[in-house]
């Protein structure tokens, strides 16, 4: 497919969601705009997909709960989307004296957490500072969420008015340091810290601090920190942003692998190739939705490999047939509603990063479950009438390094001991609940980091393009140019950042998009 024109307002480099939310942005401004997309569909990491083929189910394969997404950007952009609470919070298996019990945590906690908590415990402290420590992050998280959509303020700026003692907790201290210092339960400790190693690869004492603001970013979101169910699959984001585009006049070009992007002071020529003959347009601004490190090689820089990110995940997608059971006891309809944690203690989480940290598979990797469609049966089609259910994991601690050599070998051994630390609180083995797909095979389905970046482009498997920065402005940093106000700019004036590599990125939010084009409309005038 080829555009239209050979000249436009802005090109797009990636239709991922925040490519697309941009391009609906400047669209609805009167813009003439084209976005260019290396696959044959939009959505990037957001997309829906029959994983497992002739079972009708639709999956989110690879991004699968929404938080950062602004209630504002859907409103200014009339997306047609509902997002659904899950009626569990978390649930947490674990072994306490020879017992296998776990930690409830409802939606709308009530009386059976606090009793859950009790009986994990043995008292009502544990449950106490859990609830003081999350209404101290909310204060935060409520400084924080309305500025994500506005010009950067500074770090001092943001601290303004807060407890001085926990801002220093959160962002200058490492974050292992508050977690121990308010809670003393292993497990409850574990729990709290999983919201800052998700796709970061650190020990809660970095002192780099990268686990820190992973956490804020989990926590944040709209206020309130709640990870919703998109209906229909992660797909129908990606949808409803596209569509917004189009509604609008922006042109999507699918197939179009960007191959250079040559910029001057006036604007930027961009070359891309669809498989059968070259093209090339010129643009007065580029928005990049390609990760920061990929972007400098499209620039003509060379790829230096000590700077590239290292993503560190293992996601696993499943259809069972069934609901397993569990040896504590719980309905399973229950405990899989929310996110299920397996083997996240908070000493095993340290002891998993110093394993992997060392070149080892953990033992019992750390990991995260998520049933989807307890949530939301559409995604399942006609196998909603038959029991069956998705079920996705998310594991923490599996550095891209750990298979850089014996690929395959590493990853059946991963995906192995996974499943392994899963099944040690089940009364049925997990795969024995896997469904058979029509070729014959179980439906699992595996992606490491290499097969994120072979998938999605996405340098070293890095789900946020790399580490997270603070959602904030330095003290000191220049905030003179709409690009650096909005936290979009590169080098270059007429190239700037949209994607998870912005500052605010990450996630499936638009941030990234929404802030880029703020930029390119205030530099209009």
């Amino acid at each position: 497919m080829s555009p239209r024109g050979s000249t436009y307002d802005v090109v797009i480099v990636g239709a991922g969601h925040n490519g697309l939310t941009a391009a609906a942005y400047l669209a609805r401004a009167g813009l003439s705009v084209l976005a260019l997309e290396r696959l044959d569909h939009v959505g990037g990491a957001a997309v829906s997909t029959e994983a497992f083929g002739g079972t009708g189910a639709r999956l989110s394969r690879y991004s699968y709960l929404v938080s950062l997404l602004p209630e504002s950007l859907a409103r200014d952009l009339d997306l047609d989307i509902e997002l659904r609470s899950r009626a569990v919070a978390s649930y947490s298996p674990t072994l306490r004296d020879g017992r296998n019990v776990g930690l409830l945590v409802e939606h709308d906690e009530g009386q059976a957490t606090r009793q859950s908590f009790r009986d994990l415990t043995g008292g009502d402290a544990e449950y106490d500072a859990w609830r003081g420590f999350y209404a101290d992050v909310a204060k935060v998280a409520s400084r924080i969420a309305p500025s994500l959509t506005e010009p950067l303020v500074t770090a001092r700026e943001m601290a303004s008015g807060l407890d001085p003692e926990l801002w220093s907790a959160l962002v200058d201290r490492p974050l292992g340091e508050l977690v121990e210092a308010r809670f003393s339960d292993d497990l409850v400790r574990g729990v709290v810290a999983t919201d800052a190693l998700i796709g970061t690869f650190a020990s809660m004492h970095d002192p780099s601090l990268v686990q820190n603001r992973c956490f804020l970013y989990h926590l944040i979101g709209n206020g309130t920190g709640e990870w919703r169910v998109p209906v229909r699959g992660m797909g129908a984001v990606t949808d409803a942003l596209a569509r917004a585009a189009a509604a609008a006049g922006a042109e999507i070009v699918t197939g179009a692998g960007v191959s250079a992007i040559a910029a001057d002071a006036d604007g930027a020529e961009v070359r891309w190739h669809d498989g059968s003959r070259e093209h090339c347009v010129r643009a007065r601004h580029v928005l990049s939705n390609v990760a920061p490190w990929v972007l400098r090689i499209l620039l003509g820089e060379a790829a230096e490999a000590g700077t590239k990110p290292e993503g560190a995940q293992l996601k696993i997608n499943f259809l069972l047939s069934r609901l397993p059971h569990l040896k504590s006891g719980l309905d399973p309809h229950t405990a899989f509603a929310g996110t299920f944690h397996v083997g996240e203690e908070y000493d095993a989480l340290e002891s998993a990063y110093s394993q992997a940290a060392s070149g080892t598979v953990p033992s019992a990797p750390p990991g995260e479950l998520y049933c989807h469609s307890l949530t939301d049966p559409s995604i399942l089609g006609e196998l909603a009438d038959f029991g069956a259910h998705t079920l996705t994991y998310f594991g923490l601690h599996m550095p891209e390094s750990l298979f850089a050599t014996d690929l395959a070998d590493r990853k059946l051994e991963a995906v192995r001991r996974a499943i392994d630390t899963i099944d040690v609180h089940l009364m049925e083995p997990l795969l024995s609940c896997v469904m058979t797909g029509a070729d014959g095979r179980l439906c699992v389905e595996a992606k490491i980091p290499q097969d994120i970046e072979a998938d999605l482009a996405m340098p070293g498997g890095h789900i946020f393009h790399g580490d997270l920065a603070w959602p904030w402005a330095s003290n000191r940093e220049a905030l003179t140019t709409p690009a650096q106000q909005w936290g979009v700019a590169t080098d270059l004036e007429t190239v700037l950042l949209c994607g998870s590599g912005a500052r605010r990125g990450g996630a499936v939010s638009g941030l990234g998009g929404h802030n880029a084009a703020q930029a390119v409309l205030a530099l209009r005038g």
